[in-house]
């Protein structure tokens, strides 16, 4: 039963693990999102590069947004990542998540994660709508 809607921004204002990286939203519709972050010091691995998990998560909180942008609340149903190049401390990095196709309780997603201009990551979500 639904107990009503949610929208996006409310769900990432809840978001206590994206909010406490400093991640931030520079664009928000239906079926897309941009948001960025500043690696900072805990967000770097022995190699001194960016953990992948902090990237990974990034991509994540904009595909959430992006399938999150319409009347029905939609989780993960599905989602992988390819790593392509590092980043380090300090680099800002921008994940735009964009819409591919909907249909049904079904969506598929493409996040792609630059560091200035260079693509960094590629990331493909599955979203599958739920009641609330």
């Amino acid at each position: 039963m639904s107990t009503g809607r949610i929208t996006a921004r409310e769900m990432f204002d809840a978001d206590q693990a994206s909010r406490a990286l400093g991640i931030e939203i520079s664009e928000l519709a239906p079926g897309s999102a941009t948001v960025t972050v500043t690696v900072s010091e805990t967000m770097v691995n022995g190699h001194g590069i960016t953990h992948g998990g902090y990237v990974f998560l990034l991509a994540d909180t904009a595909f959430a947004l992006a399938c999150n942008g319409y009347e029905d609340s939609a989780v993960a149903a599905r989602a992988d990542i390819r790593f392509l190049r590092p980043t380090r401390l300090g680099d800002t990095l921008t994940a735009v998540a964009s819409e591919k196709a909907r249909g049904g309780r079904s969506g598929i997603y493409d996040v792609t994660v630059r560091s200035g201009d260079t693509v960094v990551a590629e990331f493909r979500g599955d979203s599958r709508t739920i009641s609330r």
